[in-house]
């Protein structure tokens, strides 16, 4: 097996809840020592979040956000901790952190306040609204951003209240965000010898999401509104139809899928209907299309339709959670990864998507703290030295 892209690297992590952590296991999944850095007695507060527990009493939270990572327990509010982060410091590629953006300056974690122990020292900071301008210091989280860059506005079905994406899609966006900006942060440190701070939040990803409907509104006046039966907003066929036994999702997303789907239901003059010929025309006549399509379709299931589609038409069935994970598809594209959680078995998580022939690391989220001894002996600390700083709770 060849190395995972990112052994050597070292990461330190001042993290907690879903959107840092989540950008740096993608880190730690690729073979970085990610070690994160938490509170001594307190720790990364999704280490209680429930309702789900492992019968070690372990969050399955946590652990969703914290696989392949170290943990070390260190109060960097404590002199004699921000002493020893800087040693840590000395030896890492960079600093991911998530926090108000008001934190990172305090703890002391920029780039201004770490160069002079390492000139190379990347410095990624995740924060709600920025380090900078009227918000630094406010708290902010995932569905507040969705509500305020106007994803309620484009989701659920027209004339509904207003209403957020059922994940977290902008904290889980932000953490690849985080991702990128560390190893883009040491692509470039190593390059020139010197690090740098690099931001980014959750407000600006949740803006960033918007992509090509924020274009349409900046340049054409465009609001884009929401679109019936989860549609996209121009092209059609492209939304839910009905079956005889429920839903099925169909997307002709290029011109070539429109004759395909409608040679694949026997009906191929609607192919060439002057009515449906194109996006524009199918566009402007949406409401018939789907009228036609709900006809067809009502005549078999979903599943004799997705075999009918199966590598010709861009479809899916509409599963809930535990039909899409029992898909046999995902069984065969290896997504679920087993690790052995101590105090409990086996354990099952979603594996890296990010795959290369090096398997994935299998190592559960550390216990609190597991791993400050032995960080720290590497670093030369002898067990006086450990003591002390117990003794002092630093540790």
């Amino acid at each position: 097996m060849t190395a995972l892209p990112l052994d050597g690297v070292r990461i330190l992590a001042v993290e907690q809840y879903g959107a840092g952590p989540f950008g740096t296991q993608f880190l730690a999944d690729q073979g970085a020592d990610v070690i994160k850095i938490e509170a001594p007695g307190e720790g990364d507060y999704a280490r209680a979040l429930g309702p789900h527990f492992f019968e070690n009493g372990d969050s399955q939270f946590f652990h969703s956000f914290n696989r392949n990572k170290k943990s070390l327990s260190l109060d960097l509010k404590k002199p004699e901790g921000k002493a020893v982060f800087l040693d840590l410091v000395k030896t890492a590629d960079a600093v991911a952190s998530n926090s108000r953006g008001d934190v990172a300056e305090r703890l002391g974690i920029t780039y201004e306040h770490l160069k002079d122990a390492n000139p190379k020292i990347v410095c990624a900071h995740l924060s709600a609204y920025g380090r900078t301008g009227s918000r630094a210091a406010w708290p902010g989280f995932d569905f507040l951003m969705q509500a305020e860059a106007g994803h309620f506005s484009v989701t659920g079905e027209p004339g509904s209240p207003p209403t957020r994406m059922g994940l977290s899609v902008v904290d889980l966006a932000t953490g690849l965000a985080l991702a990128f900006a560390v190893s883009s942060g040491i692509v470039s440190a190593r390059a020139t010898g010197k690090g740098q701070d690099l931001d980014t939040s959750l407000f600006h990803m949740a803006h960033m999401l918007n992509v090509y409907t924020s274009t349409w509104y900046l340049n054409s006046g465009h609001v884009q509104g929401r679109t019936a039966r989860s549609g996209h907003a121009s092209l059609v066929p492209c939304q839910l139809y009905r079956t005889q036994d429920g839903w099925i999702y169909i997307m002709c997303n290029k011109e070539k899928f429109w004759p395909a789907l409608c040679k694949a239901i026997g009906e191929p003059d609607w192919g060439t209907d002057p009515r449906f010929k194109t996006f524009k025309e199918r566009l402007a006549n949406r409401e018939l299309v789907q009228e036609l399509l709900d006809e067809r379709l009502s005549e078999r299931t979903t599943a004799d339709w997705l075999e009918a589609f199966s590598g010709v038409v861009p479809s899916a069935p509409v599963y809930d959670l535990a039909q899409a994970l029992d898909n046999p598809f995902v069984a065969e594209q290896g997504i679920v990864q087993e690790l052995d959680l101590e105090g409990h078995g086996p354990i099952r998580m979603i594996d890296t998507p990010v795959r290369s022939a090096t398997p994935t690391p299998a190592r559960p989220a550390s216990s609190l703290g597991e791993d400050t001894e032995k960080i720290l002996s590497d670093l030369g600390y002898d067990q006086n030295r450990l003591a002390q700083l117990r003794k002092g709770r630093v540790i």
